[in-house]
């Protein structure tokens, strides 16, 4: 019962922090701007590993997709790793839990590389460096794309 509380109430503040962020790119559109960093959400059903599983776990709810969609279109973003890896599963996460995580490949993709729509098409090449994630202690690895 803790802990399910306790996962809404960050699900409460992770919806809060992507409101604030929609209405700060609403207020002003970002021209000529990169976004990355680990949102913690995997918004497609191929970045995660089992999507129907997936779809009440915090990080893949729909009504995160929705708010996180918002966001992006606020800011005319456009999601620079998946313009150029437009298919398939692609994660930049892996669960802890398996013993051996890269043949379990439990994944979510959680870290995002986002251009502005005046820059996207100058980006290219994307792709996650996967073997940086070596051990328990890294859960997450690079995400890289160039312009």
């Amino acid at each position: 019962m803790c802990r399910i509380a306790r996962k809404t109430k960050n699900l409460v503040k992770k919806l809060d922090y992507l409101t604030e962020l929609r209405d700060i790119f609403a207020a002003q559109k970002p021209q000529r701007s990169i976004l990355v960093g680990d949102l913690n959400i995997a918004p497609r059903e191929d970045d995660v590993w089992d999507h129907k599983k997936l779809l009440k776990i915090v990080s893949h709810t729909p009504i995160e997709v929705a708010h996180l969609n918002d966001v992006m279109s606020a800011g005319d973003w456009v999601d620079v790793t998946r313009q150029d890896i437009p298919d398939g599963l692609l994660y930049s996460w892996w669960s802890y839990r398996a013993k051996d995580w890269d043949a379990a490949d439990k994944g979510r993709r959680l870290d995002h590389i986002w251009a502005t729509s005046d820059i996207s098409s100058s980006a290219h090449s994307s792709w996650v460096l996967r073997e940086a994630r070596v051990g328990e202690a890294v859960r997450s690895c690079a995400c890289i794309c160039q312009l």
